[in-house]
C-alpha cells in the first residue's frame, strides 16, 4: 500500500554543525545580563548548600560526641537550617529570572519564524502541509527556548557544582575523593558510544510527530468533507498508523535517553558502596564516622550534577533536531521579494502588458508558453479555457505571487519585477477562488485590506455588493463574530464579504478569480450592478465558468495549452465559431 503524504519524513541535507548552535546564541546574548545574574545566584546557592555536609560532619565529630556542647549543637543546627533557607531563596529568584528569559527567547525566535513565513511565496505553501509548518512555530520553538535559557545556565551551574564538590571532597579526604572519581571513565565511554544513535532517534521522532500534526490539522479543517464521503474509518486507520509511528519512535528515544541516567545511577551506587568499604575496611588510619558520612553525602551530590548534565545532554540532542528544523524554515529562500534597487510603483492607470512570458511551477513542466498581450487602462478582460490551461497563473503573475521563468510583465510600462511588492499589491484588488474568512467580527474581515476605512464606507461597500442585507439579519450585525474560515456562513455569504472587502480597498487593477462561483443565480443578478460599479474605471481580469457573467467584458481571451488561442469580444468570438464558440454552446446546452 502506498504511503500517505504525511508518512513521508523530511530529511536534512547536512548533519548538524556547531555554527548552527552558535547562531542560536544570538537570541541568548540579548539577555546575557539577566542570565549572568541568575548564574551568580545559582553559584552562591550551590556553594552555600555544599557547606551542609561539612556542618553535619562537624556536628557528628564534635557536637554530639561525649563531652560535646549542647550550645554548639544548637548553633550548628541553626547554621545548617540557614544555609538551606538561603540556598532555596536564591534558587527561587534564579528560577523567576530564567522563566522571564525563556519566554523572551520564545517570543524572539517565534517572531523571526513567523515574520519569515509572511514573506515566503505561494510556492513554499504549495509544496508542504500547513501542519508541518505549524509544529515548527509552536512546539519546536518551545523546546529550543528552554535549552537556550535554562539549559545553558544549568550546564554552567552543574559544571561549577562538580568543581566545587570535588574541591570539598579533597578537603575532607583525598583518598575517598579518588574512589568517587574512579567511575568517570566508564560514564564518558558510554556517552560517546550513544551519541550518534541518540541524534538519529531524536530526528526520527521529530519527523513522525510533524507528520501526525500535519495530518490532524488538515483533517480538522476538512472534517465536513470527510463525513460527506464517509471517510471516517479510513482517516482513523491513517491516524492510527501515524500515531503508532509517533509512539514507537518516542519509545525508541526514551530507551536511548535512559541509557546514560541508568549508567550514572549504577556508577554512583557502586562508588558509594566503595566509599563505605574503603573508609571502614581498607584505609588506615581509620576514617571517622563524620568523614564517611560527609563523603557519602558528597558522593551523592557529585553524581547528581552529572545525572543532571546527562539529562541536559538528552535535551540538547532534542534541541539540536528542533533547531535544524527552525533554521531550515528561516533559511528558506524568499524567491519573490523586493530587488536591491526596487523602486516604488507610482499610482497606476492600469495598463497591463505581457511580453513573451513563460512560466513553470516546476522545471520542465511549463504552464505558460511565450504569452503576449496588452490590456488598456479601464478594460475588462475575461480569461476562459479548460481547467489547468493557465488562467489563474496569469492573474497570479500580474500580482507577482510567483517569479517569471522568462519574459516581462509591465504595468503602465514599468516592469513589475523592479518595484516593491507593497507598491504593486496595494493598488490591486484580488478575489481568489477561496474566499478566506478570518477569526473575528464581520467588520474586521471587511476592514482587512483597509484598516482606516470608516463604518459608513464599509456599509456602502456592503450595500453595493448586496451583503448588507444578510449581515443586518445576524445577531450583532457587523460586530457578529465568525470563526476561522467562516464556518457559520454560507459559501455565498463568504464570497459577498470578500467582494465587500475588495471593493473597500478601491483598487486600480481588479482580479476576480471565480468570484461568483458560490453565489446563487438570484444573488448574482443582484450583484451585477455592484460588479459593474466595481469594474467601472478599473482594469479588471475576470475568471469565470459562468459565461453569462463575462459576455459584457471588453475582451475575452481563450487560453489553452499555456497560450492565447483566440481573443476578442463575445460577439467576435461567437462569429468565428472557434473554441470559445464551442465552449459557449456547450454551456448553453447544459443550462437548457
Amino acid at each position: 500500500m502506498a504511503r500517505n503524504t504525511y508518512e513521508i519524513d523530511e530529511t536534512l541535507e547536512a548533519p548538524f554543525q556547531l555554527s548552527q548552535f552558535k547562531r542560536a546564541l544570538v537570541y541568548v546574548r540579548r539577555y546575557y545580563k539577566k542570565m549572568l545574574l541568575a548564574l551568580f545566584l545559582s553559584i552562591l546557592a550551590s556553594v552555600i548548600s555544599l557547606t551542609g555536609p561539612l556542618i553535619i560532619k562537624y556536628i557528628l565529630d564534635h557536637a554530639i560526641t561525649p563531652g560535646g556542647s549542647a550550645t554548639l549543637l544548637i548553633q550548628l543546627s541553626c547554621l545548617l537550617a540557614g544555609t538551606i533557607v538561603i540556598s532555596s531563596l536564591f534558587g527561587a529568584v534564579r528560577s523567576i529570572i530564567m522563566s522571564k528569559v525563556g519566554q523572551s527567547i520564545i517570543y524572539d525566535i517565534r517572531s523571526d519564524v513567523f515574520d519569515h513565513l509572511q514573506k515566503l511565496p505561494f510556492s513554499y505553501y504549495d509544496s508542504r502541509p500547513h501542519g508541518k509548518i505549524l509544529v515548527r512555530v509552536v512546539q519546536y520553538v518551545n523546546n529550543v527556548s528552554d535549552m537556550l535559557s535554562n539549559g545553558l545556565i544549568n550546564i554552567i551551574i552543574e559544571l561549577f557544582n562538580i568543581i566545587f564538590i570535588t574541591i570539598f571532597m579533597f578537603l575532607v579526604d583525598a583518598r575517598l575523593a579518588l574512589v568517587i572519581l574512579a567511575g568517570l571513565p566508564v560514564l564518558i565511554a558510554v556517552i560517546f558510544a550513544c551519541k550518534r544513535r541518540q541524534r538519529k532517534v531524536t530526528q526520527t521522532y521529530s519527523n513522525k510527530n510533524s507528520n501526525l500534526t500535519a495530518y490532524m490539522v488538515e483533517n480538522i479543517s476538512g472534517v465536513k468533507v470527510a463525513q460527506i464521503f464517509d471517510r471516517q474509518e479510513t482517516n482513523i486507520r491513517i491516524f492510527d498508523r501515524l500515531a503508532l509511528a509517533v509512539r514507537n519512535s518516542w519509545m525508541s528515544t526514551i530507551y536511548m535517553f535512559n541509557i546514560i541516567p541508568f549508567t550514572v545511577n549504577n556508577i554512583s551506587q557502586w562508588v558509594l558502596s566503595f566509599v563505605y568499604l574503603a573508609g571502614v575496611l581498607w584505609f588506615t588510619p581509620a576514617v571517622t564516622v563524620g568523614t564517611i558520612l560527609a563523603m557519602g553525602a558528597y558522593a551523592s551530590q557529585f553524581w547528581q550534577p552529572i545525572t543532571n548534565l546527562a539529562n541536559i545532554y538528552n535535551n540538547f540532542i532534542n534541541a539540536i533536531a528542533y533547531l535544524e528544523r527552525i533554521f531550515q524554515t528561516i533559511d528558506e529562500p524568499v524567491d519573490v521579494c523586493d530587488t536591491e534597487n526596487a523602486g516604488t510603483l507610482p499610482k497606476v492607470t492600469g495598463q497591463v502588458e505581457f511580453k513573451n512570458v513563460c512560466f513553470e511551477y516546476e522545471p520542465g513542466a511549463r504552464i505558460l508558453n511565450d504569452m503576449s498581450f496588452t490590456v488598456k487602462p479601464g478594460e475588462s478582460v475575461a480569461l476562459v479555457g479548460p481547467t489547468g490551461a493557465g488562467k489563474t497563473t496569469v492573474v497570479n503573475l500580474i500580482s507577482r505571487f510567483y517569479n517569471l521563468t522568462s519574459g516581462q510583465v509591465l504595468i503602465d510600462g514599468v516592469d513589475i519585477s523592479g518595484v516593491t511588492l507593497h507598491s504593486l499589491r496595494s493598488q490591486m484588488g484580488i478575489m481568489l477562488q477561496d474566499s478566506f474568512i478570518f477569526s473575528g467580527s464581520i467588520m474586521d474581515n471587511i476592514l482587512y485590506g483597509r484598516l482606516d476605512a470608516t463604518s459608513e464606507e464599509v456599509t456602502a461597500a456592503c450595500e453595493a455588493v448586496h451583503a448588507d442585507g444578510f449581515i443586518r439579519e445576524m445577531e450583532r450585525e457587523y460586530d457578529t463574530e465568525v470563526n476561522e474560515r467562516g464556518d457559520r456562513l454560507s459559501q455565498g455569504q463568504k464570497q459577498l464579504i470578500a467582494f465587500a472587502r475588495t471593493m473597500l480597498s478601491d483598487p486600480a487593477i481588479l482580479i476576480l478569480d471565480e468570484a461568483t462561483s458560490s453565489i446563487d443565480a438570484k444573488t448574482e443578478r443582484l450583484l451585477q450592478d455592484g460588479i459593474a460599479k466595481l469594474l467601472q474605471g478599473r482594469t479588471s481580469f475576470i475568471i469565470a465558468h459562468r459565461l453569462s457573467t463575462i459576455k459584457s467584458c471588453d475582451k475575452i481571451m481563450y487560453i489553452d495549452g499555456g497560450r492565447i488561442a483566440e481573443a476578442g469580444t463575445h460577439e467576435e468570438l461567437m462569429a468565428r465559431k472557434g473554441q470559445y464558440y464551442k465552449l459557449n454552446t456547450a454551456c448553453e446546452e447544459k443550462t437548457a
